[in-house]
């Protein structure tokens, strides 16, 4: 799969294009934009207990795949939220580092070749924000991921801290806990911060700029009764 990116980083959306016989996109449902009159779509669940883990992971139930049915085609997609669109690259051959977490509700598409699970981050991963289930990319492929405002990428060597709303991926290579942002409950009430994510290694992780549960929260307040 080609991937270019365009309008960043405010309303991206990604372009991709695979030749007849080329592995296919799979992509969440809702992704796709438009495409090409010689790209064919198929719809799946993946099965019941897949269909549910990936619901409970933050992401839909079904999935589409799109495969070219003849020369280039091209496919449109984009995150639910505006913002800025990132481009995984995934090699279980690599090790831990070849392999990325997901933050729920971030995956938006990858090639076939690339295994999308949930995973489990028990009490840990709920109170980081990611939810009960995590997703994990393996195998070989790239994955596109979104983010809600833009994207920035830190190397870590040591340790780094990241408020749990903002935190988009991270490679396998890193390990995290999460903390009291203030030291204690009411120090993270009066400093406007609740939990963070503070990760160990040597790896790469992706942010971003803005906080949609926080923003969820800021525009609701300012809705009228229903």
């Amino acid at each position: 799969m080609q991937v270019e990116l365009l309008y960043k980083p405010g309303s991206t959306i990604a372009q991709c294009r695979i030749q007849q016989g080329e592995t296919p996109i799979r992509a969440e449902a809702g992704a796709m934009i438009g495409m090409s009159p010689n790209m064919k779509m198929e719809t799946a669940s993946g099965g019941l207990m897949k269909g549910l883990k990936s619901m409970l992971g933050g992401e839909s139930f079904f999935t589409n795949t799109f495969t070219s049915t003849g020369g280039v085609a091209e496919l449109l997609v984009a995150p639910s939220l505006p913002g800025d669109l990132g481009v995984l690259s995934i090699d279980s051959a690599a090790g831990a580092a070849g392999e990325w977490h997901i933050q729920r509700g971030a995956f938006v598409a990858c090639d076939n070749t690339v295994e999308i699970e949930s995973k489990s981050g028990g009490f840990k991963g709920l109170m980081s924000g990611s939810g009960l289930l995590q997703l994990k990319a393996k195998g070989q492929g790239v994955c596109l991921v979104g983010a809600f405002g833009a994207l920035e990428e830190v190397e870590v060597s040591g340790s780094y801290v990241v408020d749990t709303g903002h935190l988009v991926a991270w490679q396998g290579s890193l390990e995290y806990k999460v903390t009291k942002a203030g030291g204690g409950f009411v120090a993270a009430l009066m400093s406007g911060e609740g939990f963070v994510c503070t990760f160990q290694g040597t790896g790469k992780l992706w942010i971003q700029t803005r906080n949609a549960q926080a923003y969820g929260q800021l525009v609701g307040g300012m809705l009228p009764p229903a």
